[in-house]
């Protein structure tokens, strides 16, 4: 498969369009959200179970923006990629539709990944690069930290 002939965090790779046409950030944080991988996780590193959910998210992800977007009788006003029904792209601090858990981003170049920490990173808080570097030690790294500092 070709997610696993190179090295590439998976948020990144799906975006490149060497290697995937089509795909952005905003299906490729509901893909990921939908195979319940992490958006940093490496591609060579993948079981053969994580492709195999990758795959099947990826195909339930663009069925179901398929269905959606054939319903919708007019035509956009401002293109967007944020859409309502999505999970988790364009849904910082919302909800997660699954868990619960407050969706979170990590930003790179000009791009951002929205994802579920308790669906995606068993609780892990992912660093963001320019916040990390800025807080350091005051940087959560668990769904606990995060939730005893916003107390």
């Amino acid at each position: 498969m070709l997610t696993k002939r190179e090295s590439h965090a998976e948020a990144i790779a799906h975006t490149d369009p060497h290697l995937f046409s089509g795909i952005g950030n905003a299906y490729s944080d509901e893909i990921l959200h939908g195979a319940k991988l992490s958006p940093l996780a490496m591609s060579k590193k993948l079981t053969d179970a994580e492709v195999e959910r990758l795959q099947q998210a990826t195909q339930d992800v663009f069925r179901d923006a398929i269905a959606r977007l054939s319903q919708e009788s007019d035509f956009p006003e401002g293109v967007t990629a944020f859409r309502s029904w999505h999970a988790v792209h364009g849904r910082f601090k919302k909800p997660c539709p699954v868990c619960g858990t407050a969706i979170q981003r990590i930003r790179y170049a000009d791009n951002e990944t929205n994802y579920c920490p308790k669906c995606q990173t068993g609780g892990k808080i992912l660093a963001d690069r320019s916040l990390s570097r800025l807080l350091k030690d005051d940087w959560p790294r668990s769904l606990e930290e995060l939730e005893e500092r916003g107390r």
